[in-house]
């Protein structure tokens, strides 16, 4: 484990992850990455390896609704708490590596590739782990890859106060010129080492790796950028406004990097 993985692991080791999407306005990008999963992924009882599942807050939903899911993640923390909560459900997690999967060849119905193109910093490391979700995919289906944008830092930086501190505009300086985020003191809820993607970065480094685009959309869309959004999410009528805004825009070539989050839904090229 190289010094830019013993960081992701640490980062995770010490925060909640399991909390991060569960609650409020937070809940945005849980909802839409369901919407979008649920126009691409075969039918229950499907097989899925979650690849980067961390505790298991999309493998839960999705054996809730009837799918065959496995866990694969970096943080032995995230293994344990997946294996001790989802048990009941019959999903099992163990420790592993985006670029060297624990699956035989065309093993699972549907791959998700949710957090390893975070954090693989070098572009041959993601072609890798985007050619092992390709293995292991059956010729049928689909692998579903998120991604970081390269404006994340700046505009969660601008809504939350960050950016108004000298150090976070040098990282944010550097998330737009390469794309590689760095946070050298370990300050809080500035994220760890990682790798921010330009729209179409993503689509060539899916396409080098042998994988057909089927869709790509910005997640999150503005909303998630303004708190001020909170208490009218816990409203359905108004949660549904929130939820058709970031939908209108999610395919629009010129807003996807505002998006915290790109979803990309692939199949073999």
């Amino acid at each position: 484990m190289g010094p830019a993985d013993r960081d992701v692991v640490h980062h995770y080791e010490t925060i909640q992850e399991e909390d991060r999407i569960a609650h409020g306005l937070s809940q945005l990008e849980l909802f839409r990455v369901q919407e979008v999963l649920h126009r691409h992924l075969p039918p229950p009882p499907a097989s899925i390896l979650d690849v980067g599942g961390a505790t298991g807050v999309h493998a839960r939903w999705l054996a809730e609704e009837g799918y065959s899911v496995r866990i694969v993640d970096i943080s032995q923390r995230h293994v344990d708490k997946a294996n001790s909560d989802l048990a009941e459900l019959g999903v099992v997690a163990e420790v592993g590596d985006a670029r060297q999967l624990p699956a035989a060849d065309d093993s699972y119905d549907a791959v998700l590739l949710f957090g390893p193109l975070y954090h693989l910093t070098e572009h041959d490391d993601r072609i890798v782990a985007l050619s092992e979700g390709r293995r292991i995919t059956r010729p049928s289906g689909v692998i579903a890859v998120a991604a970081i944008s390269r404006f994340a830092s700046l505009f969660d930086g601008l809504a939350r106060g960050f950016l108004f501190d000298a150090d976070f505009v040098d990282v944010v300086t550097q998330d737009l010129v390469s794309g590689q985020h760095r946070n050298p003191h370990d300050r809080p809820h500035w994220f760890t080492t990682a790798f921010f993607h330009h729209p179409h970065q993503l689509s060539e480094e899916v396409a080098e790796a042998g994988l057909s685009v089927r869709e790509m959309v910005g997640v999150e869309g503005l909303a998630v950028h303004l708190p001020q959004l909170a208490t009218r999410w816990e409203n359905p009528a108004e949660r549904e406004k929130i939820l058709w805004a970031a939908r209108v825009v999610e395919t629009e070539p010129t807003l996807l990097g505002l998006s915290p989050h790109l979803l990309l839904v692939a199949t073999e090229g």
